[in-house]
């Protein structure tokens, strides 16, 4: 039936009755009118409620306008955990503009190139900052109008700008007209990727994509009303994982947390009632490992979010038995962050521990807001065997992927290539649905023919009591190619452990030809969210040289 004979396309138009565009600032609106009085944000003893929240945003938004920043410009944001972020997260692309948070471990160099790729016509940056921000600003080319967080926790006081946040939020209009943009497809966020090989790349978020992963978020974690979050994950990190407007969403209390270390998140969750958080694995590690002055008695169980290519299984099960609820969640910067879970079943409840390792290591089923996702052979772009055992690329496709890469039209078209988005990182598909990585595809190791999984061996290595952190990379052999070489960093609480018998540990649990043939020991280099700075170790594998 065409168009002008279907009787659903007469006279039942869109119109501003019946259709809105989705875009997650409607969140903090609906927040403040339905939990106006309940405390929003949290910071020292600072205390805000949502209708004060949503008035500040709503003056960020006001007095950018007046300064003339709105549709397609720029304003990046160089700042820890604080509230101004927060408020950032929402006042900004509230005035059309594009926020544009920026990693805040970065250097001065790599700083300068985001905010001349990204155009900045504004700044908004923390005190704690000024000495790289002050570099930064000269590399640039772009002269943004810099704004100063004079935020009183900051170390660093220092201003840069002409213009304090607070001064900025002062021209703005707390009743000023809130409005949702009138495309969702709107560009609302420029994140960029760690850039490990190059420049990084600048990921362009929408409004409908940041709406449906924040729903998402909720529906995956189960994550109830009023929840109390504390801010462990940096805001910089794909926005936070759009946890920031879940939160709005769910009329939550945000606590803010400038420093990441083990005794300040055991004092949160003490003092502030903390029900849930987000982190790397990392996070976790540090903190079943911190030292008995650090850590507090927990009276009731907190739930966490873990993300990463694969947290190892013997972490969350420390962080189970010291008192916290752990599901594991995967993404990517270009998939707004966790856009898949491990959906839990209710047969799993009578799985042994064992059991429960190998399903805890799975990254697990896509977010009911993702349209689709898959472990596809990339040469013929068709689905591997559910076998758990043929190893494919992870793709994705629907609305919790990006727009694409600003200014790169060949990178965009490469990785959404065949019409899904090709995450880089190869894993598998079991009989049930569930995805799980095995590797990126640059760290497999082929020795003798045989594909290695970096990921099983470093699965092995924490096993052992003795290991705080590890890392395989392939180190070149004369004889097969690539062989296994194992980077560690030891417990300074346990007794030391030499290399052969890590060696030896590893055969006795797995197959022989995967056991490590080599051990390192030191600690590990790491991005800002905690990732394992795998090129860099490859570089000394290599230096190494060839085994033979």
């Amino acid at each position: 039936m065409n168009q002008a004979r279907n009787p659903y396309e007469q006279h039942l138009d869109r119109c501003t009755a019946n259709y809105t565009p989705l875009s997650p600032l409607s969140f903090v609106q609906r927040a403040a009118s339905v939990y106006g009085h309940r405390t929003s944000v949290v910071h020292g003893e600072r205390r805000w409620t949502w209708r004060e929240t949503f008035a500040r945003c709503r003056r960020l938004c006001s007095a950018l306008q007046k300064r003339g920043i709105g549709l397609g410009d720029t304003v990046a944001v160089v700042a820890t955990n604080i509230p101004a972020f927060y408020e950032a997260l929402f006042g900004i692309p509230a005035a059309g503009a594009v926020i544009n948070p920026i990693n805040i471990r970065l250097d001065a160099e790599a700083i300068a190139f985001i905010l001349d790729h990204g155009e900045a016509k504004m700044v908004i940056t923390d005190t704690e900052f000024a000495p790289v921000m002050k570099e930064a600003l000269k590399l640039c080319k772009v002269k943004p109008v810099v704004v100063d967080i004079a935020d009183a926790t900051a170390p660093c006081h220092d201003r840069l700008g002409a213009t304090e946040y607070e001064e900025l939020l002062a021209e703005g209009d707390p009743e000023a007209p809130w409005e949702l943009p009138k495309d969702e497809w709107q560009a609302m966020a420029l994140c960029y990727t760690s850039g490990t090989t190059g420049n990084p790349k600048g990921v362009v978020y929408h409004h409908r994509g940041a709406y449906l992963t924040a729903v998402g978020n909720a529906l995956s974690w189960s994550l109830p009303h009023n929840p109390v979050y504390l801010w462990t994950l940096p805001l910089f990190h794909c926005c936070g994982w759009c946890f920031p407007w879940t939160i709005a969403m769910q009329g939550g209390t945000n606590v803010c947390l400038r420093r990441i270390a083990a005794a300040n998140i055991y004092h949160a969750i003490g003092t502030e009632g903390v029900t849930h958080f987000c982190g790397a694995p990392i996070v976790l590690n540090f903190i079943v490992n911190a030292s008995a002055k650090d850590k507090a008695q927990m009276t009731r169980t907190v739930k966490v979010m873990t993300a990463g290519a694969a947290p190892p299984a013997a972490i969350i099960e420390a962080m189970e038995t010291a008192g916290f609820d752990v599901i594991h969640a995967y993404g990517l910067t270009e998939t707004y962050g966790p856009s898949v879970f491990t959906a839990p079943q209710e047969e799993w409840a009578a799985y042994t521990k064992q059991q429960m390792a190998q399903i805890r290591i799975r990254q697990g089923v896509r977010y009911p807001t993702l349209e689709d996702l898959d472990v596809i052979d990339p040469d013929t772009m068709q689905p591997v065997p559910r076998d758990g055992a043929t190893i494919g690329e992870i793709m994705f496709k629907g609305n919790l992927v990006m727009r694409g890469y600003l200014k790169n039209a060949k990178a965009t078209d490469e990785s959404l290539g065949g019409g899904w988005f090709h995450s880089g990182d190869l894993g598998v598909m079991h009989a049930e649905n569930y995805i799980q990585i095995k590797d990126r595809s640059k760290d497999i190791i082929i020795s003798g023919g045989e594909n290695i999984s970096s990921i099983e061996v470093e699965e092995v290595l924490y096993r052992h009591p003795a290991v705080l952190e590890a890392a395989v990379v392939a180190r070149p052999d004369e004889k097969w190619g690539e062989t296994p070489c194992a980077f560690v960093w030891l417990k300074a609480d346990q007794p030391p452990v030499g290399a052969d018998e890590l060696i030896e540990y590893c055969r006795e649990h797995m197959a022989h030809f995967k056991a490590p043939k080599t051990i390192v020991f030191r600690e590990l280099p790491k991005t800002s969210t905690g990732k394992i700075q795998k090129y860099k170790l490859r570089k000394e594998a290599e230096a190494l040289g060839s085994m033979t």
